[in-house]
């Protein structure tokens, strides 16, 4: 699709002092408008691959937008890609696959969009006709859940399923379940099992971070319990304090990894969505201001930068980047689907029933 030229008038929640005023974040938004392909697809970048997550969350940006139409178009692109078997591919560049692997969270994912896309349009229709779509995706992601509540990160292009799970990954997928769940409750469809698999997973990344392969130095590791809404309370902001300074470079942004002088626009603008959540507003604001270094003319945002060697890196900007800053903004300005959808307190909570065993043997 490409983005029109004359004005666009965007809601108040987008604009934020110091981060945004309505000039640019139309801007932002047109950005990501003339990335989306006329098959609805939203790559990362015009020419670049396109993974159902990402495509994803800069759908959920246009809707915040009221790009409606366009963010539908997004959903019925997964609709028409996905797999019998209820998953989407890890990577599609100009429609054509080129990662056959298929990730649990990538495929979960489009359940929180779906949420927030009604939410914000109320449509009804939509919603009962994306539904089987949704609801195979997260039968997919459910044949993936091991017997400790967690859920294996993919099944490779073979059909095994590595005995591995991520605590990033599986933060994401717990999310995308509350996110499932309401959808399930509005249509009046009670999905008992997807219930029990929520709250046993949530229990998982809540309580139980040796179940999950260590990647600590990765600051996803550290926000994402947060952002996908199994921590809160004391318990949630302990985590983020314990583990600022490592992360957090001031004036400049998050580190992706804590031992690479690298701040990503993409991690600190999810962060700032996480600190939010948990009642950090002013923090969250702070992050937001810190990356407008990596902002372009044309009101995308650059992926990273290099600050030791003064280099943005790498050379491109992805919808993905400027999807999570405007749904950072709209949190922050109150926008009310993306609050409940982020907030956590309005979904359903799931079941965390220890004593019951999981209904599907790992694949």
């Amino acid at each position: 699709m490409t983005a029109g030229t004359g004005p666009l008038a965007v809601p108040e929640v987008l604009v934020l002092p110091g981060v945004l005023d309505a000039d640019q974040a139309a801007a932002t938004v047109r950005s990501i408008l003339a990335d989306q392909r006329e098959d609805g697809g939203i790559p990362w970048f015009a020419g670049g691959h396109l993974d159902p997550w990402d495509h994803t969350e800069a759908a959920m940006a246009l809707d915040v937008a009221g790009e409606h139409a366009a963010a539908e178009a997004a959903y019925r692109w997964l609709m028409r890609h996905q797999n019998p078997d209820g998953s989407w591919y890890s990577a599609y560049t100009d429609g054509v696959v080129t990662d056959r692997n298929r990730e649990s969270n990538f495929c979960a994912y489009i359940a929180v969009g779906v949420w927030h896309h009604h939410l914000t349009t109320g449509d009804d229709t939509f919603l009962e006709e994306v539904w089987p779509t949704v609801s195979r995706a997260v039968e997919f992601v459910l044949e993936l859940q091991r017997a400790d509540g967690t859920v294996a990160w993919r099944r490779d292009e073979d059909g095994n399923v590595p005995d591995e799970a991520l605590l990033t990954g599986c933060s994401s997928v717990h999310h995308a379940l509350r996110c499932a769940l309401a959808i399930a409750d509005c249509l009046e469809e009670p999905q008992p099992d997807w219930e029990l698999a929520a709250g046993r997973l949530g229990h998982a990344v809540a309580e139980h971070p040796a179940a999950f392969l260590d990647k600590d130095r990765y600051s996803m590791d550290w926000y994402y319990p947060v952002l996908g809404t199994a921590l809160r309370g004391t318990a949630a902001k302990e985590r983020i304090e314990r583990d600022w300074d490592r992360f957090v470079v001031p004036g400049l942004g998050v580190r992706c990894v804590a031992d690479r002088p690298w701040v990503t626009g993409g991690e600190s603008a999810e962060l700032a969505l996480a600190l939010w959540a948990i009642g950090e507003s002013d923090r969250a604001v702070e992050i937001l201001r810190s990356i407008q270094h990596l902002r372009h003319q044309d009101g995308g945002y650059w992926t990273g930068y290099v600050f030791e060697d003064d280099a943005v890196w790498p050379e491109e900007r992805t919808t993905w980047t400027a999807g999570s800053l405007l749904l950072a903004v709209a949190a922050l300005g109150g926008d009310e689907a993306t609050t409940t959808v982020f907030g956590g307190a309005q979904l359903p909570a799931g079941l965390a029933d220890e004593c019951c065993a999981p209904r599907r043997a790992q694949g």
